[in-house]
């Protein structure tokens, strides 16, 4: 059988439309939502220093300081069992053209190459964990914590490794899309 050119990009557009249709495409849904910051300092995730059992001389030690889990020691550790992390545009993103003078300092560091999404807080009710989402201002994120005071659909909560850039970020009503 012989095939020419217009029968191959033939091909490739019904493949193209096939994926399309199937649901391989990306399906998001914007929604305008409250969103808060947090960090892992004791002021915003609720621990201390040492327990008072031991007249606070274990001061290397971490424990809830509030809720019905007040006494057992803080892990740090998301409901999902992660390590929170602040979201990283890396190397091949949009962040790259809009800040070219991070170019450089991604290209020498290579843990900054790849792109990592950063830890949100939500009610998995509503948003069950791993679900993706694109907060403008903080960049891409995926559900792995939730918090005693985030309910409801409208909600969500942002890590930041810093209690200055959560206090900085404060409380935004902001068009957040999530990506199922």
């Amino acid at each position: 059988m012989f095939v020419n050119s217009r029968m191959i990009r033939y091909l490739f557009l019904y493949c193209f439309l096939f994926l399309l249709l199937t649901g391989c495409a990306v399906n998001s849904q914007p929604r305008i939502m409250e969103t808060t910051a947090y960090c892992g300092c004791g002021q915003c995730c609720s621990w201390e220093r040492g327990s008072w059992k031991m007249l606070k001389l274990d001061f290397w030690n971490r424990y809830i300081s509030k809720g019905p889990q007040a006494g057992q020691e803080y892990s740090g550790l998301t409901a999902s069992g992660t390590k929170p992390v602040e979201p990283v545009p890396g190397l091949f993103s949009m962040d790259s053209l809009r800040q070219p003078w991070m170019i450089p300092v991604r290209l020498i560091f290579p843990w900054l190459w790849l792109q990592r999404d950063g830890t949100i807080a939500a009610d998995t009710e509503y948003y069950p964990f791993l679900t993706r989402m694109y907060v403008p201002g903080y960049g891409w994120g995926k559900v792995l914590d939730r918090g005693s005071a985030i309910k409801g659909p409208d909600r969500l909560d942002l890590y930041f490794s810093s209690h200055q850039e959560a206090l900085e970020w404060g409380r935004k009503k902001i068009q957040v899309r999530i990506v199922r």
